[in-house]
């Protein structure tokens, strides 16, 4: 049975800056001060595990590497609570990506597909994210492969392997049958750690030709051409 991983943000949706916000206010409120003006530039996000994410920010506010981790509890309990209250915002301010809908849609009617997602969001902040768009119903959420499972996104392709494999025994899923649908460098690098196939898509911060560079199995630049996509991740 094929299995298609959904990155969310980039490939899926696109909610800007209301993505920073809640670790900067979850950061703020765990040390109790102001950061300084100019910190939401000093990590950059996309691609990484939430928990990576937090981790650079504590690091990029002069939190001592030893006090990291008594601090990151914390810190994303306020960051699944802060993007949680930001999601009536999402769906004035963000957007689904072109295309992302209808696949979904098409996919999810396919006996032969199991889709979810493999994402560095936690698993609350996923849902969020999706829910904001009405796309969370056309994914099993339940053998997603999460930020909240590993801080390290190269270790998610055997996690989700493993939940689709617990949530449905009759079926055989594997590495060399999995695509990984993303935008970014890191996720081709994660596929590849896991063994699975990748398709870039084009609507995040790199550009067709940067993707193409990378070597992964196949660069769209959206998801608009749904026949295609769907011959593709079913072919």
């Amino acid at each position: 049975m094929r299995l298609v991983l959904w990155d969310i943000d980039g490939t899926l949706v696109r909610i800007g800056d209301l993505g920073r916000d809640p670790f900067e206010s979850a950061i703020a409120a765990v040390l109790a001060r102001d950061l300084d003006s100019g910190f939401h530039e000093r990590v950059q996000m996309s691609g990484k595990t939430d928990p990576q994410i937090a981790r650079e920010l504590l690091l990029a506010a002069e939190v001592a590497e030893g006090e990291v981790d008594r601090h990151l509890p914390e810190v994303l309990r306020g960051v699944e609570a802060g993007l949680l209250a930001l999601e009536h915002r999402m769906q004035g301010e963000g957007r689904a990506m072109p295309g992302a809908a209808a696949v979904l849609e098409r996919l999810a009617g396919s006996d032969s597909v199991l889709q979810s997602v493999l994402t560095g969001n936690l698993a609350a902040n996923a849902l969020v994210k999706l829910r904001a768009f009405g796309l969370d119903r056309f994914v099993d959420l339940d053998v997603g492969a999460y930020g909240s499972d590993h801080h390290d996104r190269d270790e998610l392709v055997p996690i989700a392997l493993a939940k689709a494999s617990g949530s449905r025994p009759d079926e055989t899923f594997g590495a060399d049958d999995t695509w990984i649908v993303g935008d970014t460098p890191r996720d081709l690098a994660c596929a590849r750690a896991g063994g699975a196939r990748c398709a870039l898509v084009a609507t995040g911060r790199f550009s067709v030709d940067d993707l193409r560079a990378l070597g992964a199995d196949a660069v769209l630049s959206d998801l608009s051409d749904t026949d295609g996509v769907v011959a593709l991740l079913t072919g």
